[in-house]
């Protein structure tokens, strides 16, 4: 079983990550992108790295705007898989046309 990171960790990613915010024991990130077609487009990439990490974040779709969350809910808390997918998230965010 995955093991939580420590608040220091989180603090160190977070300086590094800067759509990123902590809210409680999730990481969560908002995206708006150029419209709802890329939107979804990013929603599918995003589910084959998730699926591909067997590690799955909330997404909520409206239109053109993502919410992201990201926590292991196993161990109520964030670890190591959910800081390396909101990087891996960060890569495919950056190749969609935002708003």
């Amino acid at each position: 079983m995955a093991k939580k990171v420590d608040d220091d960790a989180i603090a160190a990613f977070l300086k590094g990550a800067e759509d990123w915010s902590r809210e409680g024991d999730s990481i969560v990130r908002d995206f708006k992108a150029a419209s709802d077609r890329d939107a979804v487009r990013a929603i599918g990439r995003i589910a084959d790295l998730a699926i591909g990490a067997n590690h799955h974040p909330e997404l909520t779709w409206v239109y053109d705007s993502l919410h992201i969350v990201l926590s292991t809910h196993d161990v109520g808390g964030l670890t190591k898989k959910d800081l390396h997918l909101a990087g891996c998230i960060d890569d495919v965010l950056a190749d969609t046309p935002s708003a």
